[in-house]
């Protein structure tokens, strides 16, 4: 994918080390503009269209929130962060929940036409139902689990992910272990409730399986897909069973795994993923490390996924560039040239000319001791700008900041002010045409508000 921005830019090298060591002497293929495909940290990723738009949800990073991340898409480039009103941690915790935050969301539309989440909080399961894929949700059980703590306490009850067959009969598939080790699925068919089982619980379990299970059906096999490893290392990765019918059973298949960490391109630890097609093409969508590691600070990509001739899956190769689906991101809304400045950055991997390189693999951040973060855009001439957007690091979380313009560089007149307004999302909209040559964002707040830090700044 090329460069679309005409900005004057250095990308930080990718050879990092981390404390874990995982990239330590990395080197090779840099990121590129088309994944991760989110702004942000977050794993786990579930996807349905709906009326030409599609809608992924994920966990939060790091380990989970009080809600989900919802984000919505018409093209699947632009994307939009939107908050839901259910699940909460607070909504969905009952009296056998463990306290592991809000994770792992599974959506699907089902043959009623409706929406059903299946959602790990607390070591639970819980169900919600809604008319549209942004709500508002409801738990149909009230204000409890579908699958409680109690199930089974010797593994963990989480990663549910519904599947619905050709002939409109739906089934759950969810589990895994404790401390990385014995991981189990469980999977059962659904009511046309999609919140109670139609028979027993069955342990379809496969060779390497530890959690995130994924129901595939092409030409009348079921390919449970599933991860296996640590995610907080360079372990995770993504294996795949095949059977004869929903519930099993299943057999790994002999090229399992498919989609592994590359050292060398900067690739660690995928998985936890689903799949989706579009206009015939299938597709993986998973999460992976960030770039430099940050334990744990994962991020979303989408490589292609196809089959062989002999009804396997095919070895999956993760991209930086990412398939066409994504390609040409913001083809239609050229930014205005700039070169960016700052006052500080925290180290050499998070420069100020990573906020407008559109590339969410990068990013710019101040320094932890910087009094007043400042990140500048200096234009070629006097120009008129109609529309900024800002994309912060933590788009879900409050930011506090005020952008001003100048055309001379020292008097300078407020374009927008949130110091006493924080705004949350992603992207942050200021529609207020101004001429300059400079513009500047300031911001306030705490070094915990991690407010001083963004992907990108966008200036039409």
């Amino acid at each position: 994918m090329s460069k679309l921005i005409l900005f004057t830019v250095v990308l930080v090298s990718l050879a990092e080390v981390s404390a874990s060591g995982l990239f330590a002497n990395a080197s090779g293929e840099e990121p590129g503009n088309g994944n991760p495909i989110l702004p942000g940290y977050y794993a786990d990723p579930s996807i349905v269209s709906y009326q030409d738009t599609y809608y992924i949800y994920a966990t939060i990073d790091p380990w989970g929130g009080e809600t989900l991340a919802c984000w919505e898409s018409k093209d699947f480039k632009n994307w939009t962060l939107h908050q839901l009103n259910w699940p909460t941690k607070e909504a969905c915790t009952s009296p056998s929940s463990m306290g592991a935050m809000v994770w792992a969301p599974s959506v699907v539309q089902a043959p009623d036409g409706k929406f059903y989440m299946h959602v790990s909080v607390g070591s639970e399961v819980w169900v919600g139902v809604a008319e549209h894929p942004l709500g508002p949700w409801e738990n149909p059980l009230g204000d409890q689990p579908m699958i409680s703590a109690d199930f089974a306490k010797e593994y963990h009850m989480i990663d549910a992910q519904a599947f619905v067959d050709d002939d409109g009969n739906a089934y759950l598939y969810w589990g895994s272990g404790w401390n990385w080790t014995n991981g189990r699925c469980f999977a059962a068919k659904l009511n046309p409730d999609m919140a109670s089982f139609d028979g027993e619980v069955k342990d379809v379990t496969p060779s390497n399986y530890f959690e995130a299970p994924v129901m595939v059906k092409r030409d009348e096999r079921y390919f449970l897909m599933y991860s296996n490893g640590k995610t907080t290392i360079d372990t995770y990765q993504v294996h795949y069973a095949i059977g004869d019918s929903p519930l099993g059973p299943f057999k790994e298949a002999k090229n399992s795994p498919i989609l592994v960490t590359d050292h060398a391109r900067n690739i660690l630890s995928p998985g936890h993923h689903t799949v989706f097609e579009q206009d015939g093409q299938h597709y993986i969508l998973y999460h992976r490390h960030n770039i430099p590691f940050e334990p744990v600070h994962r991020q979303i990509c989408v490589d292609e996924l196809n089959f062989t001739h002999d009804g396997l899956i095919e070895t999956v190769t993760p991209t930086h560039q990412g398939p066409s689906l994504i390609a040409n991101r913001r083809e239609d809304r050229r930014p205005i040239p700039s070169i960016a400045t700052a006052s500080s950055r925290r180290d050499e991997r998070v420069r100020a000319a990573h906020a407008i390189d559109d590339n969410y693999a990068t990013r710019w951040e101040a320094a932890a001791n910087d009094s007043l973060p400042t990140l500048q855009l200096e234009f070629t001439s006097v120009t008129t700008v109609s529309k900024q957007e800002l994309i912060p690091q933590f788009g879900w979380k409050p930011q506090l900041f005020r952008i001003e313009s100048s055309i001379d560089g020292k008097q300078w007149e407020t374009v927008a002010d949130f110091t006493k307004n924080p705004v949350i999302g992603s992207p942050i909209a200021i529609e207020k045409p101004v001429s300059c040559k400079y513009l500047r964002i300031q911001f306030s707040g705490s070094e915990e508000s991690h407010t001083a830090s963004l992907f990108e700044w966008l200036a039409y």
